[in-house]
């Protein structure tokens, strides 16, 4: 199969670890990286042996797909240069900074025949995609996501920068388009909420908590789903899942047996994906109406943790 000439935009912490992915598939030729940073830039491209370029632009007429691993401000004004010179993004999350962006470039994405794929690389953790095979109706899920601060991704709140991985997760399981949503938070350390927890209401009745904090004094990422007498306990980090269910005594407890599931580089599988993607021509896993539908979910339950709203709200 021919190879995808890509390029990466943005080679801070994570868009390194994207040229790096992209620079040990067979099937890919990196075309070069691009960031600000002259030194680092130059850096990594040594190092990977690829080029080295401080503007966007440079890549015109050179790649066929690119990653954008930059700030949320400036996801939409490069992902559209991109788009209009009919070259393929997968863009990392949140998708745009605002909806109106997002609706702007899945438009455009749609009239030119150029594929988003947006980094919602939980869905490619294997604790997650198993239980995902296995639960039929869920009734209730509890996610749970905190880290400690660092300045990174401080630019936007902890509801765009970490709860919204779950926000995107639980409504894929849920199956089901969210109904309502009430809200709270707090800014702690940043001006932008830095703690935050949500209630969802889908429309088939199942219901979430979702809570994140980027305050917190260890990290932790853990998603409960209950499904009938099952409950399923997935860690991101462990990347270990379990099922839990009522022993055959009627007094006894719940009984947790581990499900098997293979540790995965989650990232690498997530960029394979947009890769084939681009290949093959097909939509992908987490699309850019998918990534636009997690961020109406942040955006609202944001702006009610901003205006004080803690009753239900429709959602848009």
């Amino acid at each position: 199969m021919k190879k995808i000439r890509v390029g990466v935009v943005g080679v801070g912490y994570l868009g390194r670890f994207h040229a790096e992915k992209y620079a040990g598939l067979s099937d890919v030729d990196l075309i070069g990286v691009v960031d600000t940073d002259q030194n680092r830039v130059s850096q990594l491209a040594k190092k990977i042996n690829t080029r080295a370029f401080t503007d966007p632009i440079e890549l015109f007429g050179l790649v066929d797909a690119v990653s954008i691993v930059v700030p949320t401000v400036q996801h939409y004004r490069i992902a559209k240069l991109f788009i209009e010179k009919d070259v393929h993004i997968l863009i990392e999350k949140p998708i745009t900074a605002t909806i109106e962006q997002a609706d702007d470039l899945i438009a455009l994405a749609a009239k030119k025949g150029v594929i988003i794929q947006v980094g919602h690389i939980e869905r490619f953790n294997p604790a997650v995609t198993v239980v995902r095979s296995m639960i039929k109706s869920p009734q209730y899920m509890f996610a749970e996501r905190a880290a400690p601060f660092t300045i990174r991704c401080t630019d936007v709140s902890v509801v765009l920068d970490l709860m919204i991985h779950d926000l995107d997760v639980v409504m894929d399981l849920a199956g089901s388009a969210p109904k309502e949503v009430s809200a709270a938070g707090a800014a702690v350390i940043t001006n932008e909420i830095d703690i935050a927890t949500a209630r969802i209401v889908f429309d088939n009745g199942c219901v979430a908590d979702v809570s994140a904090s980027r305050v917190s004094d260890e990290k932790k990422r853990t998603l409960r789903v209950f499904d009938g007498g099952n409950v399923y306990l997935s860690d991101y980090q462990t990347q270990h899942a379990s099922i839990s269910r009522k022993g055959k005594s009627p007094l006894s407890e719940f009984v947790a047996n581990p499900i098997e599931t293979d540790r995965r580089d989650t990232l690498a599988d997530e960029i394979r994906a947009f890769v084939k993607s681009v290949q093959e021509g097909t939509t992908p896993l987490v699309s850019g109406i998918e990534g636009r539908r997690a961020l109406a979910l942040a955006t609202t339950i944001a702006g009610n943790i901003t205006e004080r709203i803690t009753g239900f709200v429709p959602v848009p």
